[in-house]
């Protein structure tokens, strides 16, 4: 594969507009800014105070955008080696000491958070497509959620409400979903629990 096929930057917050390297990593494919820019509106922009936990981190777009935004710790995680010098030097250049880079995948990350008992607000999920990773990822999930969490999914096809509850349990719901070429983004969130009458 080629170098990336456009450049990418933080779209808000603190390093609004700041470049970001994008590394020449087969799959590699950033998430663009207008799809991020929707994730955050769809967040309310500010994430002040809030944890969060970027699992395919590849530049670390979606996981600097948290922490450009107020996220008061950001654990972006990513196994690829030029990646993750590509983020190293991002986190150097912006000084930013709320984000910790975590080399390897996404499956002993989520296992470390479980067992050291941390929860976070946010998860970004935007793994490599037709790899499997949701089905493994998405079940490994709720041990790790803050009460009020949300998380942010990409995919190469649409996620549907049934393999939601199938993969990561009930009490979740697809609160928003868009599409840019060809892929699929959703935010779920917990469902409202209903009140008995």
């Amino acid at each position: 594969m080629g170098a990336a096929p456009h450049r990418v930057r933080i779209v808000g917050g603190a390093w609004k507009r700041t470049p970001l390297q994008v590394p020449e990593v087969e799959g590699l494919r950033p998430t663009p800014d207008r799809v991020r820019e929707t994730l955050f509106n769809w967040l309310g922009g500010d994430l002040a105070g809030a944890s969060c936990l970027d699992l395919f981190a590849g530049t670390g777009a979606l996981g600097l955008e948290a922490a450009s935004r107020g996220a008061a710790t950001v654990w972006l995680v990513e196994k690829d080696r030029r990646a993750q010098a590509a983020i190293r030097a991002t986190i150097a250049r912006l000084g930013a000491a709320q984000v910790s880079l975590l080399p390897g995948d996404a499956l002993a990350a989520l296992d470390r958070a479980r067992r050291e008992g941390l929860r976070f607000d946010l998860v970004l999920l935007d793994p490599p497509f037709g790899a499997g990773w949701l089905e493994r990822v998405l079940p490994l999930l709720p041990p790790v959620l803050s009460e009020q969490a949300a998380i942010y999914v990409e995919s190469g096809e649409a996620l549907t409400e049934d393999v939601l509850g199938r993969l990561l349990g009930p009490g979740f719901r697809i609160a928003r979903a868009g599409r840019a070429g060809q892929v699929f983004y959703h935010l779920v969130l917990r469902s409202i629990p209903q009140e008995s009458d």
